[in-house]
């Protein structure tokens, strides 16, 4: 039987409709409409109902009930983050911002019919593979060029076309050195993508060192490819020694090169695409929301044979890029082309602000901050942003940020500003909850002000 205080908590458990017309139910009700918010505060009154029988006493009221409910609804779904982490690519968080004019093209072209696959001169149905091609071989000067959804579809494609084009009963082989074996975010492992193309792995060299004698001797009438692959989110350093792109070019099988960031501009010692291409690549593969700065995608470019043999493939349709990311991309590329990248793209803004100015967006937020709230402490300090998003691992951005600390603690603190209404996300350490400005945009500075506010 059940205790005379669980009985009495259960008993004085409003019901759906009495809090629905409870004051600030208007308020979720319009915000998430209301067959959402009617379920909302019957998952929260069967939350509340066990907290009590699990012998908690939780507050019973109808505002209790309400506050239950908008909490769990605020967590859910596709959102706003303000990310104070300093991280401009957070693959967490979604990587690259879109430039304006990229949003603009998305859109409208979700907004409205499009060509996407229609020859508007021919009048007759076309082929999605053809948009952003003429602006990729422009920008990267390769022959051809391809996009598909993401990075590792776009290498998963070129091996296996290359593969398919071998003969029958033959056991086809992709060399690749053993310091290029590398895994990635979300479990994409070079030696399974090649297991699912269909090729045999080849291993040349040793982790640290691989010399072009050992490329050489591995080269037989079994090997389709050379897989040359940037390691993207590590280093190796020290004893060391690796075989460039342009020496694998002249050994004879086409040389695929995954250089994942897709930078089109100098950063650290990332790979360029356009100098990859110039090395001989057969075909190049990258992120289109890394370095380059644009929506998630997979390109691939290179010469006019194999991008055509991955274009029909039957891989192709599976992994195909839809039309907001076609129109964001190639909204992107124009800013390389017309020379705006630095001065339109976000990721590109973000990289390489002077730490000045930085410091300047610091300083302004501190000083609003402490004019909102007198319970926390603040200051501005020097900090460290990174690129992310497994690029230039080892590359430090000196950069400026507002620290926080609450009564409660730092973590406490954090954890309430994740659950603002716009969430804001920073790095707790040395007891402080920091907000790197870097990677602030811009609105971000009211967001933060409404969520302190908000403690």
């Amino acid at each position: 039987m059940l205790e005379t205080g669980k009985k009495d908590r259960l008993r004085r458990l409003p019901a759906v409709d009495a809090v629905l017309r409870s004051p600030g139910a208007e308020v979720l009700v319009s915000r998430h409409g209301t067959r959402t918010a009617t379920a909302a505060v019957r998952e929260a009154l069967g939350r509340i109902r066990e907290e009590v029988l699990a012998g908690g006493e939780p507050e019973v009221s109808e505002v209790a009930v309400l506050a239950c409910a908008a909490k769990a609804l605020s967590g859910r779904g596709l959102r706003r983050v303000v990310n104070g982490t300093g991280v401009v690519l957070h693959t967490n968080l979604g990587r690259s911002v879109l430039s304006e004019a990229a949003i603009g093209a998305a859109a409208a072209a979700a907004a409205s019919y499009s060509n996407l696959e229609y020859d508007l001169k021919a009048g007759r149905r076309g082929s999605r593979y053809e948009h952003a091609v003429p602006l990729l071989k422009q920008v990267t000067a390769a022959e051809d060029a391809l996009v598909v959804n993401n990075c590792a579809g776009a290498t998963l494609l070129a091996l296996s076309a290359v593969v398919a084009d071998g003969p029958e009963g033959s056991e086809p082989e992709v060399i690749v050195s053993r310091g290029q074996l590398i895994e990635i975010g979300g479990g994409f492992r070079i030696p399974e993508v090649l297991a699912l193309s269909g090729a045999k792995l080849r291993e040349v060299g040793t982790t640290n060192r691989t010399r072009p004698s050992d490329y050489e001797r591995a080269i037989n009438d079994n090997t389709r490819a050379i897989l040359w692959v940037h390691p993207s989110n590590f280093e190796i350093q020290g004893f060391t020694e690796s075989v460039e792109v342009a020496a694998l070019a002249a050994l004879g099988p086409p040389v695929v090169a995954d250089v994942g960031s897709g930078a089109f501009l100098p950063f650290g010692d990332e790979p360029c695409v356009g100098a990859t291409v110039r090395d001989g690549a057969d075909v190049t593969t990258f992120s289109g929301d890394k370095l380059l700065g644009g929506p998630q995608a997979g390109i691939a470019v290179g010469s006019a044979r194999w991008i055509s043999a991955m274009r029909q493939h039957p891989l192709a349709r599976a992994l195909r890029a839809d039309k907001l990311c076609l129109a964001a991309l190639e909204a992107t590329l124009t800013a390389y082309l017309e020379g705006t990248a630095e001065d339109e793209l976000p990721t590109l803004k973000m990289l390489r602000a002077p730490a000045v100015e930085v410091r300047g967006k610091a300083e302004r937020l501190a000083e609003a901050i402490a004019r909102v709230s007198s319970a926390l402490a603040v200051d501005v300090a020097p900090s460290t942003a990174r690129s992310g998003g497994g690029t230039l691992p080892t590359f430090e951005i000196p950069s400026y940020a507002v620290r926080l600390k609450g009564e409660d603690g730092a973590e406490a603190l954090a954890e309430r500003l994740r659950t603002a209404e716009t969430p804001v996300v920073g790095r707790v350490g040395e007891g402080w909850l920091w907000l790197d400005a870097r990677t602030l945009l811009k609105g971000d500075e009211e967001a933060v002000l409404e969520a302190v506010r908000g403690l």
